[in-house]
């Protein structure tokens, strides 16, 4: 079984391109030009300098000393939290900025729930001189004002989400209308593994950098380039994605992905897609979706901005449905001890996304000589008046 994405844009009964007609052009203009586009030389060297020169890539992958000893196996932290801009997002703007220019687009749009997404398209923007609208659910914009604050002196544009939660699933719905409107100069950077094919495949792969690099790490530091489980916190699941990539269809690599529970999976306020998911079509694809009986989207709720989703990408709606990678559903509790936690025992204080994947340790018993890869998706200075409300710092 593949767990990549067939000619068809699906993976396995998810995915596909559910879009009005008047997105046709768009998407199909993207669908038959992004392998091309990305696939040439100058394009990789472009990326790739970028990734290196701007980004600051390779992160590290860290050896968490402390922490292995404590929960007695070995655990990596793949520090995406050191990528300009503070998160993996910038990964995947990088790579989609270079194709809309080569599209010979002018003027940019951008979803985004926690800011992160926000910032790096309005930093690629900034970098290429394109205009950027960036769509933020009003509630967002309250709760992570730092970021707005951050879009904002990169010179974008920040335009609320007022209806339904004014949040991410809002913020989407408003870029796809501001799209339909402008479809000949304007571009949808879209943040995660979500939309319409082909966007979940080309958001994968260029987070993918971040598995390729775990490879040629561990096999440096533990002369082996496979880890025995990879661990990533899943909203849309882009930072999972590229954690997954490389390791999915090497059945010897567990693969764990951490949704938000929020404040209980059966309390009602919670985005655990996978245990409360029925098959649905949100943002353009077939996934796994939080719906009423009726087929409502029921509003997800979550502590973090960038878990807050009532879908998931679909490739890990694959890769649930088919069993390739256990899911675990973490509380706004347990999230936040952990950032808490993390930033006690090795100095890190991580976004509270990221927080959710630590949690994992407490759940799972994990043997002494396995190697457990946490991808550290994004730091926590976003989220600091949300840990000074709850801890009361």
């Amino acid at each position: 079984m593949s767990y990549n994405v067939n000619e068809k844009g699906y993976y396995g009964e998810f995915g596909g391109a559910y879009i009005p007609e008047m997105l046709y052009p768009n998407v199909e203009e993207l669908r038959q030009n992004y392998l091309k586009i990305t696939a040439d030389p100058e394009f990789q060297a472009e990326f790739d300098a970028l990734l290196k020169d701007y980004v600051g890539r390779p992160t590290p992958l860290y050896f968490a000393e402390r922490l292995s000893a404590q929960y007695n196996t070995k655990i990596y932290l793949k520090r995406e939290d050191l990528c300009h801009t503070g998160a993996h997002k910038v990964n995947n703007t990088i790579g989609q900025i270079l194709l809309a220019k080569r599209l010979g687009k002018k003027r940019i749009i951008a979803e985004t729930g926690a800011g992160q997404h926000g910032v790096a398209t309005a930093t690629v923007c900034a970098l290429m001189g394109l205009e950027c609208i960036v769509y933020m659910g009003e509630i967002d914009i309250k709760r992570q004002a730092p970021n707005v604050a951050r879009m904002k002196m990169l010179g974008a544009e920040v335009r609320p989400a007022l209806s339904g939660s004014k949040t991410l699933k809002d913020a989407t719905n408003e870029a796809i209308r501001d799209w339909i409107n402008n479809p000949v100069d304007t571009y949808y950077i879209i943040g995660s593994v979500v939309g319409p094919h082909p966007y979940p495949d080309m958001v994968a792969r260029f987070q993918s950098v971040i598995s390729k690099e775990i490879k040629e790490q561990l096999l440096e530091k533990e002369g082996r380039e496979i880890p025995d489980y990879v661990v990533a916190c899943v909203g849309g699941g882009s930072n999972a994605a590229g954690a997954y990539y490389h390791f999915l269809d090497n059945p010897d690599v567990n693969i764990i992905a951490v949704e938000a529970a929020g404040l209980g999976v059966d309390s009602g306020e919670s985005a655990a897609t996978s245990a409360l998911g029925k098959i649905g079509i949100i943002h353009g694809s077939k996934t796994l979706l939080m719906q009423t009986t009726d087929g409502q989207i029921t509003e997800p709720y979550s502590i973090s901005a960038g878990l807050d989703y009532p879908g998931v990408g679909p490739m890990h709606a694959h890769l649930f449905a088919s069993g390739r990678a256990q899911f675990i559903s973490i509380t706004d509790e347990q999230a936040m001890d952990w950032g808490l936690q993390l930033s006690k025992m090795e100095g890190i204080i991580p976004a509270i996304e990221s927080a959710h994947a630590f949690a994992v340790l407490d759940e799972m018993k994990f043997k002494k000589d396995d190697i457990v890869v946490i991808n550290l998706s994004g730091r926590g200075d976003k989220d600091l008046n949300t840990y000074i409300d709850y801890f009361k710092l």
